[in-house]
Order: structure tokens, then C-alpha cells, then sequence
């Protein structure tokens, strides 16, 4: 399976600039990166709001690029470096939307089922899981890390190949139109829509935005799709009215009457157990996930299983060989204590989710390092507000906070009767502080929004590399 370079000019409606290509020959591979270049590859050079890949084209031509796809008007600078190199110089309009259209011609290029995820949280969780599960039936492409944007998306469908039998998509989004946008690129055959929650509400404005903008997924789904909607969240089951005619929805949930629907829970420090009912059959199910939250994402996964026609043995072998994504939820024996790491993003749900599992699952003195949730808008304050009351609930013996709205978390939870709260200024300040508060035993979870990096906190205290 390859894409020709006179594909690639069709579909992008590209002309030679300068030089010329071999129509009829493949592209070895399509980068948008000078570092990644190969002999013989395309490079195409995206623009952003402080950077414009033309000025490394003449860079890309150099390593060895058979051609370089720029946006006009191209300037003089760009055109004297090019005349310099080997090589064709392909222009066209808008760069991204060349890109984009060559991923959705590469993904079409296979009749394999695509599944697409969005939802305010659990995207990034719930795609690793249907991944998983999906896996027991075959290879899967799926998206690296959450790169889930009009650049992330194409990245992820250029990476389907012919040993694949199914590719699962995380596709994102920072306001209203860009899931309506990017969605058709995919071309997705299922759609899940986890939850609704107060994130992006600085941008939106509303939880009815929110939902509005997560149901352009729905809308996008082609007559013969199934969509995989949320039981347990009101607005997530009324976008069933979304929905186009020949479009097939079923529900999953815990709680909510629900197609999919899992029931004893027994949740635990080394996953969870649970059973499923689907289409008059139960099966038992397990998960080296803690948390109720994950057991609502795996519901998910497993809908697609179903939908796709696993068995339930395929998805429980295909969740055996779960790889969850880096700083969700991680637990880590660090010496004399527990290190939780959750810190790869937060929004009030996602954190309260965190704080509540934490406190159910361990025994012992527990200690939350929380970081701003950012991008709540006019929510933001009793947001915050709400899960310093709810730690303090809790029982967290001890709270640092970390950031400027954090300090609305410890105000409340300081008025709740939390035992020792305090505020840093810096992730060296939470690191100090903690050092002489933590006890032998104490279980710590760091959680914070994505712009906070409360893993610095954890790197401070163990001499590791962030993140790692």
C-alpha cells in the first residue's frame, strides 16, 4: 500500500513550483519534521502562529527530500534557499488543509473500522483502552500520546498500515466547528463521546457549548456508523437526537439504565473487576486500572468490541496487554512512600474522580499536591473551591497546593478542617515543604492542569527526570 505523487498533487490540487516529481513513483514517507527526513521523502511545511516550515524546506531538500509542499505567496528568502537545493518545490494554498486531505486519501485507502473518541475527560484513557481491547482481534494504529489536533490527527492516520485491522482516534477540541472540522478527515465508522464536563468553559462559555461542540462528532458519523454514547451523563445520552437516520446508538453506562452495562464493581488497589451485560450474555471483565471512572471508559472500549464482533475473549486478552498512557494515575513505590501521578491534566470532574479513588483505595495517611484546573472561565473559583471542601471531606491528613486558583482549594479546604494545608509559590517550595511533612507510609497524589507540570514536584523529590 502507497500513495504516488501524482495521488498526493489530486488530492492536495498542488502545483510544481520548480523541479519536477515522478508521478507514478511512491512517497517513501510524509514528515512534517526536517529531523525525521529520509532519502526520497515529502516534506511538508506547515504554518503555525510564530513559525512557517518554509524556512527549513531548503533544509528538507538538503537531507535528502524528493520534494517540499510550501503555502503561498512564497518569500524571496525561502525562494533564493531553495534555488540552492536539489529537488521539487510544490506550493499550494493552505499547507494544513494539504496535509489533512492526504491523511484522509491514506486512510481510505483501507477498509478497516475507525473508531474516533472525544469527551471532556477520559479521551486519551478510553482510547488506550479501546486500542486494547480491539488488539485482541489484530494490529491496531492508534494515536500516540493525545495527539488529538488538526496536526495530531493526520499524524496518527498516515501511521495505518497494511498489518493493521483497526485504528483508533482521539480527536480534541478548543471550541465550536473544530470537531465538525477534523472528524471527516478520520472518516470514522464508530464514535464514542465519554462525558461533558466544565473544560474549555473560559472558551465555550457553557456546559451546553461544551456538549454542542462534543456532538459535532456525533453529527459526523455516515449512515451505516454506530456511535457509543454515555448513559451516565444527561448530555452526553441526549446527543442520541444528533444522530443521522441510519445511524446506529447504543448507550453504556454504570448507574443509568444502559445497551452496555457493567454491574458489580469491585474496585481495588491493583484494578478492577466487574461484570458486563450485553445482547442477553455477562461476562467478567478486568482492568489494571483503578477507579469507577475506568470502568466507565472501558465500558466504551468494550461497546466497540461488541459493535465490531469481538468475542469476549478477544477483549479480555486485548486488555491484558493495556499500555495506559504516561502520568495517568501511575502509582509508584518511591522509599517509605506511595507517589501517585496523575498529573497529566485536570478539570474539576477528572479531579474530584482522582481525590475520591485515592481515598477509597488506601489505607493510612493520604496527602494531595493539587495544581490549578485551568481553563474554567467564571466556573473557575468555586470549582476550586469544591474540591478543597471535598479533600477535606475526605480525610487528606495533608493539601499543597501549587498556582493561583490552586489557593481557592486551600482556603476552602483550610475551612473545611483539613489538618495541615499549605500554599507554594513554586514547585521547589511544594518539593521543601513536602519533604518535612511526609511521614513513612503516606500515600501522595499529585494532580494538576497540563500548564501546572506537578510532575516537577514528584522529579524534585525522587532526583528524576520529569515525567519519567
Amino acid at each position: 500500500m502507497a500513495m504516488t505523487w501524482d495521488e498526493m498533487l489530486a488530492v492536495t490540487g498542488a502545483e510544481v513550483h520548480s523541479g519536477k516529481v515522478r508521478e507514478n513513483d511512491t512517497i517513501p514517507h510524509i514528515t512534517t519534521d526536517t529531523r525525521k527526513i529520509a532519502e526520497g521523502d515529502l516534506f511538508i511545511a506547515l504554518r503555525g502562529e510564530n513559525f512557517d516550515g518554509a524556512d527549513f524546506a531548503a533544509d528538507a531538500l538538503a537531507k535528502g527530500a524528493a520534494a517540499v509542499l510550501i503555502g503561498t505567496p512564497i518569500s524571496k528568502s525561502v525562494e533564493e534557499d531553495l534555488r540552492k537545493q536539489q529537488g521539487a518545490v510544490l506550493a499550494v494554498e493552505d499547507t494544513l488543509k494539504a496535509y489533512q486531505a492526504i491523511a484522509h486519501a491514506w486512510r481510505m485507502k483501507f477498509d478497516i473500522p475507525v473508531v474516533a473518541i472525544t469527551g471532556s475527560n477520559g479521551k486519551t484513557t478510553t482510547k488506550d483502552l479501546t486500542a486494547a481491547v480491539l488488539s485482541g482481534r489484530g494490529a491496531v494504529c492508534r494515536t500516540a500520546a493525545n495527539y488529538n489536533n488538526e496536526i495530531g490527527l493526520p499524524l496518527t492516520l498516515l501511521g495505518i498500515t497494511e498489518a493493521d485491522t483497526a485504528a483508533v482516534v482521539e480527536i480534541g477540541m478548543r471550541g465550536l466547528g473544530q470537531i465538525a472540522a477534523l472528524a471527516p478527515v478520520a472518516a470514522p465508522n464508530i464514535a464514542i463521546v465519554t462525558n461533558v464536563c466544565e473544560v474549555h468553559m473560559e472558551l465555550l462559555g457553557s456546559l451546553e457549548n461544551i456538549a454542542k461542540a462534543k456532538a459535532e462528532l456525533v453529527q459526523a458519523v455516515p449512515v451505516g456508523g454506530t456511535v457509543l454514547l454515555n448513559a451516565d451523563d444527561e448530555r452526553v445520552a441526549a446527543m442520541r437526537s444528533c444522530a443521522a437516520d441510519g445511524v446506529r446508538v447504543l448507550t453504556y453506562g454504570i448507574s443509568a439504565e444502559a445497551d452496555i452495562r457493567a454491574e458489580a464493581l469491585r474496585c481495588g488497589v491493583d484494578g478492577s473487576r466487574f461484570m458486563v451485560t450485553w445482547a442477553n450474555e455477562r461476562h467478567d471483565y478486568s482492568i489494571p486500572l483503578a477507579g469507577r471512572h475506568n470502568v466507565s471508559n472501558t465500558l466504551a472500549a468494550l461497546a466497540a468490541g461488541f459493535v465490531l464482533g469481538l468475542t469476549p475473549q478477544e477483549m479480555q486478552m486485548g486488555l491484558r496487554g493495556l499500555t495506559p498512557t504516561k502520568m495517568r494515575y501511575e502509582v509508584h513505590e518511591v522509599g517509605a512512600w506511595r507517589f501517585i501521578n496523575d498529573a497529566y491534566n485536570a478539570s474539576p470532574s477528572s479531579m474530584r474522580a482522582a481525590i475520591e479513588t485515592t481515598a477509597a483505595l488506601y489505607e493510612g495517611r493520604k496527602v494531595a499536591v493539587l495544581g490549578d484546573m485551568l481553563e474554567l472561565g467564571a466556573a473557575a473559583e468555586e470549582a476550586h473551591r469544591a474540591i478543597g471542601r471535598r479533600a477535606a471531606k475526605l480525610g487528606f491528613a495533608v493539601l499543597v497546593t501549587y498556582g493561583v486558583q490552586a489557593r481557592w482549594i486551600h482556603e476552602s479546604a483550610e475551612a473545611a478542617g483539613c489538618a495541615l494545608c499549605h500554599h507554594a509559590e513554586s514547585h521547589a517550595a511544594a518539593a521543601a515543604f513536602l519533604r518535612t511533612a511526609l511521614a513513612d507510609g503516606d500515600t501522595v497524589l499529585f494532580k494538576g492542569s497540563r500548564g501546572m507540570r506537578m510532575e516537577e514536584i514528584i522529579a524534585l523529590l525522587t532526583g528524576e527526570e520529569a515525567g519519567h
